[in-house]
């Protein structure tokens, strides 16, 4: 009874958009509109949209290239030096990485480049040599970039830690017609699934296998009345169940703000299986704290209260324009259509200290960062900075969009989108240096 009350639930969630954040205990069940409920942990169950081509025969595999070394092959060698006043030192030390589709104008096509930053300084300060108009490229062809450091304070000094990568990467370009192939699409805090209408129907159509959760509480998952599921780990640990059931050999991890935190986290912890990322307006490259002075720490109740507030506060910070289709946006895209409980419990649950600057630098899978210029939410800033830290990463910045970038402006993105899975670096003609 309580399992056939659950998929009736889920069912009338997915045809008629109710949200019921309350399905009971079931097995998977997959629907025939392409949505399925999976149970992660005992009563905690979330909505899944998985779409998969149908394909009559399973695909030749790809040619390797003559001379042993195969089509996009990239070294990835990179010195990561840590010091006690907390400055960070990068060195990159293998291929230097062209791309063939989002160029960076400042290159100087030499494979050895220097990042020094600060781990004190604030989030948003722009390195002080990334001109504005190829904001923070973080390729390691980049040339060499010091970053808001005094030359004086590269002293002989003990380091704290040194990190050393050392590892063949093979990035190749990602067609829909590839059997092996998923893209992951995650929502951030107060969105669903929905978000990623405009992105699931365009690569769906394109042939490719594509996987977007609703996080707990969002949408039609199930919503838990404890805070202690709402906990950056609690979250993470849903997604790598998600990302296990559903993986192939080359997944695309596609995150927007809060969620680009879970595809970091999966793209550090299986490196063998995530291929690429893209990074929607996701920030800096910075360890997650909840903030003490927020509005999310009132009383659940005074939250309730200020709910309509708080969407319009997000319709006029989300969207460049607050027009009649933004709202027709938020509404269908279920965007801030979460209770209070949860929200105030996702926000506060905002804690991972791993997730700093020198867990960022030591990702060696290529990043689309992608920024809308009318974010009031992250500050460009804050993505340039992640660019910086970024082994392989290509920033790119809509005039046009904001925070909710994917809605505003679908074509734009899902072209940018499109262009990153297709792309694959020339191989260089040696094997890098050192």
């Amino acid at each position: 009874s309580i399992m056939l009350n659950s998929i009736t639930d889920g069912l009338l969630c997915c045809l008629m958009g109710k949200t019921t954040n309350a399905v009971g205990p079931l097995d998977s069940v997959e629907s025939s509109n392409g949505y399925s409920f999976m149970e992660v942990k005992p009563g905690r169950i979330l909505r899944v949209r998985h779409s998969a081509p149908n394909r009559p025969a399973p695909e030749e595999p790809e040619e390797p290239q003559p001379g042993g070394l195969e089509r996009g092959t990239v070294h990835c060698k990179r010195k990561i030096t840590v010091y006690r006043n907390g400055q960070l030192v990068i060195e990159n030390l293998g291929d230097a990485v062209r791309s063939e589709i989002l160029h960076c104008q400042n290159g100087s096509g030499e494979p050895n480049s220097t990042v020094e930053l600060e781990l004190s300084d604030v989030a948003g300060q722009t390195p002080a040599q990334a001109p504005a108009g190829t904001p923070g490229c973080g390729t390691p062809g980049c040339g060499t970039r010091e970053a808001a450091t005094a030359p004086g304070k590269r002293r002989k000094r003990k380091p704290k830690k040194v990190i050393n990568i050392d590892c063949k990467k093979q990035i190749t370009s990602c067609k829909g017609t590839h059997s092996d192939v998923v893209l992951f699409f995650i929502h951030g805090v107060g969105g669903s699934l929905d978000i990623w209408k405009e992105q699931l129907d365009f690569f769906t159509k394109l042939g490719y296998e594509v996987v977007a959760p609703d996080l707990a509480g969002h949408g039609c998952s199930s919503a838990p009345q404890i805070a202690a599921a709402y906990t950056f780990y609690a979250l993470a640990e849903d997604m790598r169940a998600v990302f296990k059931r559903y993986a192939k050999k080359r997944n695309i991890l596609i995150g927007h703000s809060y969620g680009v935190s879970f595809c970091t986290f999966l793209a550090h912890e299986y490196p063998d299986l995530v291929h690429k990322v893209i990074m929607i307006n996701g920030g800096g490259p910075t360890a997650l704290e909840p903030s003490l002075c927020s509005i999310f720490n009132m009383p659940t109740c005074v939250l309730h209260c200020l709910s309509p507030c708080l969407a319009w506060s997000f319709l006029k910070a989300g969207f460049a324009r607050q027009g009649a289709k933004e709202k027709q946006l938020l509404k269908e895209g279920n965007a801030f259509n979460v209770s209070s409980f949860v929200l105030r419990a996702m926000m506060s649950g905002q804690y991972w200290p791993e997730g700093d600057e020198v867990y960022h630098a030591e990702l060696a899978v290529p990043v689309l960062l992608v920024h809308g210029m009318h974010d009031k939410f992250v500050p460009v800033e804050e993505d340039q900075r992640m660019a910086e830290i970024l082994l392989i990463a290509f920033l790119k910045v809509i005039d046009e969009g904001s925070h909710m970038v994917m809605m505003e402006c679908p074509e734009t993105v899902n072209t940018l989108l499109h262009e990153f899975v297709l792309w694959e670096p020339e191989t260089p003609a040696g094997d890098g240096q050192g």
